[in-house]
């Protein structure tokens, strides 16, 4: 509850004082938004690429081919045109990661997010608006400049102002309205699936309501104290870190801060820095937990959902329906990750999640390898069983490789190569996720069922993978994960001297000479 007094631990025997204040709350709800956009997008690209309308306007081919009764099943909406509409954005989004992770360091966090909603803004505008082909596709480049920009800059922001308790927590806030956002577009696309003409303009156009959300609230949170530290604020930080804590004894705290940027502003060219030695593991890990998330397979649920229930021979109506229920689960879910992740830790999660991944993959492939052939059309009761267990699957997903891809990366790198490193993380997942977009359809038509068993494949991998190389990070304070995660670590321990913490440690030590804190 707000209010209630933690002591995080920071190592050394030191505690940082702070309360789970309103102000962290309300700044880390606002900021989330910047994920609304995101799933927003997710959720209504699917639907839109299943109404007729939207078809016949931009992808008449696909149109005949979804409505010729002899077309194979699981070729149906191989189009490579098509899947550009929904992965272009995510070529945009790993530019504007890039951009945004420089100008998160020379101009703050807050500011990035004000930016990435503007983006946001004027792709939805060019999409509402789209006569042809090459405007739909402009639009989608905006949209996923904001995207970049956003996923860039949130969740650092949020890992940046939560107390070390509830860091977890909180950041997965950005997971839940990710989720919100995709429950949202299937909501919205299963009530404009059935306005003639102009249905797919109100589902495209709606994503500019989360951008002037984010604008609008954006106005009125504060900037993070490591950030206006960093960028030689230090007053301003200092009162900043009080009012976010809610306690004037922030005095331990401070100085760990003023260490990390003390060393981090020594650093010039954090993009090479982030390949050097020390910070390898944090690199390896960050990118390949995006790698994984995306390759369990949820992407191709998310965008192609309405597309995928079809094939199985649901109507448009009833397919955008088992979206509804797919993202109802999807939201609720999450809510599990909350409320576990700072209690179990990060690495059962993964795995317990991973596991029932696997299951729910292997037995809808089985079923569809049995049931679904090229023209025919599943029964009812078969085609209800696998809705169940695209259910299970996405529960599976919701409260573990969902949420804690975006806050383990987020947390794990020293603040000196933070924006570097955490570039690296969006950029991974954004290139992922545009080779599912992009290839999924194919796959699907060349690959069939057996695509089930690919994606099952990788969570084994994963899986194994979590249990092997990931540290757990679960209550330590965000500047002293060099420390207590990599250097106890039984394999990334042999990555650090003990040079790699005296560096960082003798500049608070100057720091405090020279001039006592607060």
């Amino acid at each position: 509850m707000p209010g209630g007094m933690v002591m995080a631990d920071s190592g050394g025997g030191q505690e940082f004082p702070a309360k789970l204040t309103w102000q962290v709350l309300v700044c880390t709800t606002i900021a989330a938004f910047g994920g609304f956009m995101f799933g927003y997008d997710i959720g209504i690209s699917g639907g839109v690429t299943s109404m007729d309308d939207f078809l016949l306007k931009f992808f008449p081919n696909v149109y005949t081919k979804k409505h010729h009764v002899k077309e194979n099943n699981y070729c149906k909406f191989d189009d490579v045109y098509l899947q550009l509409f929904t992965s272009s954005l995510y070529l945009a989004a790993i530019v504007a990661s890039g951009l945004a992770s420089v100008f998160c360091r020379s101009y703050g966090r807050k500011l990035t997010m004000q930016v990435a909603s503007v983006f946001f803004f004027f792709g939805a505008l060019f999409n509402v608006g789209a006569l042809n082909l090459p405007m739909l596709i402009i639009g989608r480049l905006f949209l996923g400049a904001g995207v970049g920009a956003g996923n860039q800059a949130v969740p650092l922001f949020i890992s940046e102002i939560a107390p070390a308790k509830y860091r977890g927590g909180l950041n997965i806030c950005f997971q839940l309205l990710i989720t919100v956002g995709i429950l949202v577009a299937n909501l919205v696309n299963y009530f404009t699936a059935n306005i003639k003409k102009y249905g797919w303009r109100l589902s495209l156009g709606g994503a500019a309501v989360p951008a002037v959300i984010l604008l609008a609230g954006s106005l009125i949170i504060v900037e993070t104290p490591a950030s206006l530290i960093e960028r030689g604020k230090k007053e301003e930080g200092l009162k900043t870190l009080k009012k976010i804590r809610g306690v004037d004894n922030v005095e331990k705290e401070f100085e760990e801060i003023i260490r990390a940027t003390e060393f981090a502003n020594r650093i010039k060219h954090p993009y090479r820095e982030v390949l050097k030695r020390p910070t390898i593991p944090p690199l390896i890990c960050g990118t390949i937990i995006h790698i994984f998330q995306q390759f369990t397979g949820i992407n191709v649920v998310m965008f192609y959902a309405p597309v995928l229930f079809q094939t199985m021979g649901f109507g448009s109506d009833a397919s955008l329906l088992s979206a509804v229920i797919t993202g109802t689960v999807n939201s609720l879910s999450t809510l599990i990750a909350i409320f576990s992740v700072d209690k179990a830790g990060r690495k059962k999660l993964l795995i317990y999640g991973a596991l029932i991944m696997v299951a729910a993959q292997c037995i809808i492939g089985g079923i569809l390898l049995q049931y679904l052939k090229s023209t025919n059309k599943v029964s009812g009761t078969i085609a209800k069983l696998v809705v169940v267990l695209i259910c299970v699957f996405v529960n599976g997903f919701a409260w573990s490789w969902g949420p804690l891809g975006w806050l383990i990366s987020s947390e794990i790198f020293p603040l000196e190569t933070r924006n570097a490193g955490y570039f690296f993380s969006v950029a991974t997942n954004m290139l992922c996720t545009f080779i599912i977009a992009q290839a999924f359809l194919t796959m699907l038509c060349h690959m069939r069922a057996y695509i089930f068993f690919f994606f099952a494949a990788w969570l084994v991998t994963m899986t194994v993978s979590v249990i092997a190389m990931l540290p757990e990070t679960k209550g330590i304070p965000i500047d002293e994960m060099l420390e207590k995660a990599w250097m106890q670590h039984w394999f990334w321990k042999r990555f650090y001297k003990s040079a790699d913490i005296e560096k960082p440690k003798q500049s608070v030590q100057l720091q405090q000479k020279e001039k006592p804190i607060g």
